[in-house]
């Protein structure tokens, strides 16, 4: 279980680089003199980072041993942050937001597969979710702290907290991840032969589609909740609080559930998570209606989280690494495209509530593609089971 905490610590840490910008975009935004959506492009470009960032980093760490590549990971991660603190205009913060976000991918990806190596088969997803909490819990705690920190002392102190935590993280997985020299990928040619499977292709789609679609909303909650539910700057930080007890709760939930039946909860969490994009899109000028479903949010949202991580991880057995690491970059593909596209429809003069719809749009997709996915592999079950 120290593992399994040293693990969570180190997601916890990079959540808390990933997330703390979404309660900062006012602050930030007013302080570097930018546009509310060149300010979120902080969120799209962290995300970009780590799509090109995770396969690249896993590939040039297969012989290594894992735990030393997420050694290697943390230490990229905390250099991140120092850069992000102590930057002087936008640009430097967003390659400090780049430095940072090299390392996430990676340390996402080979981290689960960390996590899933460390209990019995039948409880791997439980085990992914217990790792994926500290990313969950960085929103409870971290982003809410994070952006109080950073309305009340600047928010350069915000990611002067993180670097600290940072160090926290990479002591703790130093002293506490198991050393194991064998435990490596395998070649770099062997890892690579799992993406010429359709299969392998069409699960990374459903992330990076299921995934936009949650962070589609998550990108714009802070404005959507002070400008269009009318609540006060001083309580987003108590809102986010809510919206990281969805998360977490969600993850556990989905966790548990794909241990009992893989598929049906992949269909059952996107539904889930796209309904409850329509029903926000519909709450969100009513304050009461507005904070509930935050809580919702948060939950259907990271209910997939664990889902999706171990459907990846069950089409490449051969590269679970690399696969898991490419499944984190498609989970910021998602992230990133819907940021963006969010940013234009605002831009555009559709309103803060645009992103939310370009979500149930994403989620609609991502439905179909994870039902289209099922069907490819029952096929594959009929042809095998016939040639047997």
């Amino acid at each position: 279980m120290l593992a399994l905490g040293a693990l969570s610590l180190g997601a916890f840490g990079i959540g808390l680089t990933e997330f703390v910008v979404v309660g900062l975009l006012g602050p930030l935004g007013d302080d570097l003199d930018v546009s509310i959506s060149t300010a979120g492009l902080l969120v799209t470009g962290y995300a970009a980072s780590v799509a090109i960032g995770a396969p690249i980093m896993t590939a040039a760490g297969t012989r290594l041993p894992r735990k030393t590549m997420l050694v290697i990971l943390m230490a990229l991660f905390i250099a991140g942050n120092v850069l992000a603190a102590k930057a002087p205009d936008y640009g430097v913060l967003m390659t400090g937001r780049v430095v940072s976000a090299l390392c996430h991918g990676a340390f996402m990806g080979i981290g689960p597969v960390m996590a899933a190596s460390l209990v019995a088969p039948e409880r791997r997803s439980r085990a992914i979710a217990l790792m994926m909490t500290g990313l969950t819990l960085s929103n409870v705690v971290g982003v809410p702290f994070g952006t109080a920190l950073g309305q009340q002392l600047g928010w350069r102190a915000a990611f002067w907290g993180i670097a600290i935590i940072g160090a926290v993280s990479l002591a703790a997985i130093i002293a506490f991840v198991p050393s194991r020299p064998s435990d490596t990928g395998g070649s770099l040619r062997a890892e690579l032969a799992v993406f010429r499977r359709p299969q392998v292709w069409q699960v990374l789609t459903v992330t990076m589609l299921g995934w936009g679609a949650a962070y589609a909303a998550i990108t714009f909650l802070e404005p959507i909740l002070t400008r269009v539910s009318g609540f006060d700057t001083g309580a987003v930080p108590w809102l986010l609080i809510l919206f990281g007890v969805g998360l977490t709760a969600g993850n556990l939930l989905g966790g548990r559930l794909a241990d009992r039946a893989l598929m049906p909860t992949l269909y059952g969490t996107i539904t889930a998570a796209t309904a409850a994009l329509v029903v926000f899109a519909l709450a969100a000028p009513y304050a009461v209606p507005a904070a509930i479903m935050v809580f919702v949010l948060g939950a259907a949202g990271f209910a997939m989280v664990p889902v999706f991580q171990t459907r990846v991880m069950d089409v490449a057995k051969e590269a679970p690494s690399l696969a898991s690491s490419v499944n984190a970059a498609a989970f910021n593909v998602g992230i990133a495209l819907s940021a963006w596209f969010g940013g234009l429809a605002i831009d555009g003069g559709l309103g803060l509530l645009a992103p939310v719809w370009i979500g149930v749009a994403l989620g609609l997709a991502a439905l179909a593609a994870a039902a289209a996915s099922g069907k490819a592999e029952r096929k594959t079950e009929v042809r095998e089971q016939v040639a047997a």
